[in-house]
């Protein structure tokens, strides 16, 4: 089947559509029903009707979006009326869902008349926290929305406008530093007279590029002072001789086309300024083609498109979803111009910064680095509405259309936990660990992503890294990726590490390790750093990226060795759901532990859990539920647990042994055995052995959609922790801050 029968077929499938109506509070018993409507509901109804603004805090307004079109300009399709756009305003939906977690309602309105269209959403304003305007073709949508803005006193945002201007100004801004331009020189061609394009050459006016530094051209050519346009045409008109788009496009530094495809050759792009950048909007031929517009000269082409083959997408999913999740969250009364230009910046800035691994993966694994073929970020990052909503709901507040004002840094978090309980809790330890720094030995630190991590450490004032490798490889490494910062390095071939090889030795020698082979052994990365660690020059250690698990913890167990509480080193995974943590272990180091194996982990994962701010409840895993099965398999986690309920030391409630979902189901754990020490589900799951942890914590990751973090070693003497192959920045700098808690906790 071709693309388009494969989307009919994904369209029809039941249920058909892209969307659904959820509920968020329970609805399983009679009370529940009763405090979902009637009589419950009559209780915030009254308080609404006593104070509007309520409505915020009863109801879902405040995250609801009317996506609204009469379907008379739907992209590619042209006037098809409001029945047949619905996919399209499901689609939107999807977008706004998918990327920051905004609810829509698509309604569809079967009006020509832009006074109808106005009528009806004024209507609705009691419904919704903002309105998303969407293929209303122009003039009409300027009307219409110019209307709406005046009336309404929530946000009224049409994207064809609005988004494409945002989105092309923001690769504008980086595309013209890249070039060495400023915003307020440059002569800038413009190809398109409609919505978008009247839109885009009014939002490059508030960037900073001057007015009569652009040339609008429509389909007879250039928009003169001579010429009869109406009104919106006429805030473009030039004064300079008539011509087509090529007279226009001559000595010009920049060309937006927001028109059809096909019309700008490459004579056309050799005639313009040095270094010129060129955004071929028009889908899905543009303009020009990518190829042709970047080989018709010799100096350096920009091009962008609106196409997601091809490098610098300019898409507007970069924007709307972002830029209603600040204006909601301050409860915008508009969307003004400083809240589009802060979202600009905001995505401009972002695009110089180091890339997320996931990211580069999700583009086949592509370098993806500021410069003439990425001066946007992609839609899939997951920073643009970190750094975009908090940017747009500042502006917000300074420009006077916010109605409540919010902590940004808090806001940042509660961002964060949208996305996921796993950057809620990562927050929680990265927060601690920025209070008190502490020094973190990368022990791989040739490797391009331990350096891209020792940067972002840094940056974010998590720790002070320390690369273990090559001096100058490093540093080469750190300026082809545009990293500004100047990290500390130990070089094993370079520097004098005298010292460490006598304290290796010291702490080997009744082990097989003769001086000699004491500074063979130091020049190893791992090595080196377990003694930086062990002598004090260090406060934690990070390795195992480039190493099998157990190769890479051998040299930290040998020289640092376990705590003097502990007998055993264990690997733990915290998994997040979307409302649950649970702490898994061992999923690492111990093949076929003992009782007393069992119970020290069990002890050591509770402790982690405090880290992170939970309340440990342990169980103890097995097939069986409290001896319903007697033998020795059995009774090891039995022992364990009872080993642990006697041990002073421990203060969290304990049990098993039991079965998974007896730990883990509140009805099992309650309705039959209602003797067990739990009183809620557990949230320490300590495993019987290697081979079952590691099964389980990977069918829960994959299946359960549970995010992993980890593996997080405990039971050493100093913070040391081992990394998967393969593993992301992101993963390092999560355990980095793990580590520096750790530090933090071992130095109080």
């Amino acid at each position: 089947m071709g693309l388009d029968d494969d989307a009919r077929e994904y369209h029809r499938q039941d249920p058909p559509g892209k969307i659904e109506i959820s509920t968020t509070k329970p609805t399983n018993t009679q009370r529940d029903l009763s405090l979902a409507y009637s009589p419950g509901v009559a209780a915030p109804c009254s308080d609404i009707h006593d104070d509007l603004d309520l409505a915020y805090d009863y109801t879902a307004k405040g995250n609801l979006v009317g996506v609204i079109s009469n379907g008379s300009a739907v992209l590619g399709l042209g006037d098809i009326g409001a029945q047949a756009s619905k996919p399209v305003m499901e689609g939107k939906g999807v977008l706004f869902k998918r990327f920051a977690d905004i609810d829509v309602f698509d309604i569809e309105l079967d009006f020509d008349d832009p006074a109808d269209v106005v009528t009806a959403t004024k209507a609705m304003e009691p419904t919704f926290g903002g309105i998303n305007l969407e293929d209303i073709k122009a003039p009409d949508c300027f009307e219409i929305e110019e209307r709406l803005r005046e009336e309404m006193s929530i946000p009224v945002f049409h994207d064809d406008q609005h988004g494409t201007a945002i989105i092309i100004g923001s690769g504008l801004v980086n595309a013209a530093d890249i070039a060495g331009k400023e915003l307020e020189d440059l002569s800038v061609t413009l190809s398109g007279a409609g919505a978008s394009a009247i839109a885009t050459a009014e939002f490059l006016v508030s960037l900073g590029v001057p007015r009569h530094g652009i040339t609008m051209c429509d389909s007879t050519g250039i928009i003169t002072t001579d010429r009869d346009v109406n009104e919106y045409k006429a805030r473009f008109a030039s004064d300079r001789p008539a011509g087509d788009l090529a007279d226009a496009m001559a000595g010009a530094d920049a060309f937006i086309g927001l028109s059809v495809g096909g019309i700008v050759s490459p004579e056309m792009v050799r005639s313009m300024a040095d270094d010129p950048i060129i955004f071929a909007m028009a889908n899905p031929e543009p303009e020009i083609d990518y190829y042709d517009a970047k080989e018709a000269r010799d100096d350096t082409v920009i091009v962008g498109t609106g196409r997601s083959d091809f490098p610098n997408q300019v898409n507007n999913v970069l924007g709307f979803p972002f830029l209603f999740r600040g204006a909601l969250d301050v409860r915008a009364t508009e969307i003004n111009e400083e809240m589009k230009v802060a979202a600009a910046r905001a995505l401009a800035d972002l695009a110089r910064q180091d890339v997320p691994d996931a990211v580069v993966k999700a583009y086949g694994d592509q370098p993806l680095q500021y410069g003439p073929e990425y001066i946007l970020p992609k839609p899939v990052d997951p920073r643009v509405m970190f750094e975009v909503a908090p940017a747009v709901a500042e502006a917000a507040m300074d420009s006077g259309a916010a109605r409540r004002s919010l902590d940004l840094d808090t806001y940042v978090e509660d961002l964060e936990a949208r996305l996921g309980k796993s950057r809620e809790m990562m927050r929680v330890v990265l927060n601690k660990a920025k209070t008190d720094p502490k020094r973190v030995v990368l022990a791989e630190g040739d490797d391009e992503k331990m350096i891209r991590a020792a940067y972002q450490i840094a940056e974010q004032g998590i720790a002070l890294p320390v690369l273990i490798g090559d001096r100058d490889g490093i540093r080469r490494t750190r300026d082809d990726l545009g990293l500004d910062f100047d990290p500390e390095v130990v070089d094993p071939e370079a520097d004098e590490l005298d010292a460490y090889a006598d304290r290796l030795y010291e702490l080997r020698k009744r082990k097989g390790v003769t001086r000699r082979e004491a500074r063979e052994l130091v020049r190893d990365g791992n090595y080196l750093g377990s003694v930086m660690v062990e002598v004090g020059d260090a406060d934690a250690m990070l390795t195992g990226l480039m190493h099998h698990y157990p190769s890479a913890l051998r040299p930290p167990l040998q020289v640092i060795g376990t705590a003097e509480d502990a007998d055993y080193a264990a690997g733990v995974y915290m998994l997040t759901f979307r409302n649950q943590v649970i702490f898994v272990a061992d999923a690492t180091v111990n093949q076929d532990p003992g009782a007393d194996e069992l119970a020290e982990i069990g002890r050591h994962t509770g402790e982690l859990a405090r880290r992170f701010n939970v309340e440990p409840r342990a169980a103890f895993l097995s097939y069986s539920n409290f001896g319903s099965v007697d033998n020795a398999g059995t009774r090891k986690p039995r022992q364990a647990a009872e080993m642990l309920r006697k041990d002073v030391t421990v203060d969290f409630p304990v049990d098993g042994e039991m079965q998974a979902d007896t730990a883990v189901v509140e009805d099992i754990l309650e309705g039959t055995y209602d003797f067990a020490e739990l009183e809620d589900p557990a949230n320490v799951l300590i495993f019987p052995n290697l081979e079952a942890g590691n099964i389980g914590y990977k069918l829960l990751q994959r299946l359960g959609g549970a995010d992993a973090i980890g593996p997080m070693l405990v039971g050493m003497d100093k913070p040391v922790h081992v990394l998967q192959r393969g593993d992301e920045v992101k993963d390092i700098v999560n355990l980095a801050g793990v580590a520096v808690v750790d530090a933090q906790e071992r130095d109080a």
